[in-house]
């Protein structure tokens, strides 16, 4: 592929009198991993919904593997897959039933479907549970299963919507490995994430999205020396972290920061002093925590 794998220009997009994206431009280069993060209703998943032939857009032009949205949507939705929030299996069937069914459906002989149903059950850690039907799968063992069904074939470019949602912390590190692998292999990963640490560890570049239009856009380094300072942590006596206080760095701000995390009164508390994080840049950025955590922060200049 010649040129970037996901291209956007100028995309805007209303439901009635609501703005959801308001002049998007994005880049996004083959065989790379990029990350869409952004509050709920920020317009993520309309993104993803436009990128993915749902929608045709008010404005703007879009071009996903060398196919442009308006004039080839058939030639982007040969050159996708798209995972969503939520599980798209049957439940009739078995995790098995429902892998080879879909190798088949992306053109897979007879033997070779069994061959990929076989490699994804190993890979996504549900061979206990192949031959169930997915009715009674748990939330968790759904989640997986979808994964799995958006990677029988592997297409150039993957749109994965919060895929680690629901997913206990050993399937979300599977799928870590999984998503490498195929951008090392030379796939594009689009995905969108409420998980900050997810993003840092997975994406080549990061963009936030906030109220429809991508307020920064970087490397997770990048992103994090947009943050003046420091932060200050209070933990408690089994090291959790009870209180976070960015500071400017000055050495007044820092008393300040001490002298309030020590009201507090957390027996056996330390304080420890860090650099920014995702999760620091995120808040500022947008003036929110990421959904997916819950640490109460206080700005302290």
């Amino acid at each position: 592929m010649t040129g970037p794998a996901i291209e956007v220009r100028g995309v805007r997009m209303s439901y009635g009198a609501q703005t959801v994206l308001d002049g998007i431009d994005l880049r996004v280069e083959a065989g790379t991993v990029f990350a869409l993060l952004g509050p709920n209703g920020a317009g993520k998943t309309t993104l993803i919904t436009i990128l993915s032939t749902l929608v045709q857009p008010d404005e703007g032009t879009v071009t996903v593997a060398g196919h442009d949205l308006a004039t080839d949507a058939g030639g982007i939705r040969r050159a996708i897959s798209v995972t969503g929030q939520a599980a798209a299996v049957d439940g009739v069937l078995t995790g098995e039933e429902n892998l080879r069914m879909m190798a088949r459906l992306s053109g897979f002989s007879a033997a070779d479907s069994k061959r990929r149903a076989a490699e994804l059950v190993d890979r996504f850690d549900l061979g206990g549970a192949a031959r169930k039907r997915v009715a009674t799968y748990s939330g968790g063992m759904r989640r997986r299963l979808d994964l799995a069904l958006s990677l029988v074939a592997t297409p150039p470019v993957i749109f994965l919507d919060e895929p680690t949602t629901g997913l206990d912390t050993r399937s979300r590190q599977t799928l870590w490995e999984i998503i490498q692998d195929l951008a090392r292999r030379g796939t594009t990963v689009l995905l969108t994430t409420q998980y900050l640490e997810e993003a840092d560890q997975l994406a080549d570049r990061i963009a936030v999205l906030d109220h429809g239009v991508i307020v920064a856009e970087g490397t997770a380094d990048e992103l994090k020396a947009r943050v003046d300072g420091e932060v200050v942590e209070l933990r408690d006596a089994r090291g959790d972290v009870v209180r976070e206080l960015p500071t400017d760095g000055s050495v007044e701000a820092l008393r300040t920061a001490i002298d309030r995390l020590d009201a507090l009164g957390v027996a056996g508390g330390t304080i420890a002093i860090r650099k920014p994080s995702l999760d620091d840049a995120f808040l500022a950025l947008t003036g929110q925590s990421s959904a997916a955590n819950e640490t109460e922060k206080e700005a302290v200049r």
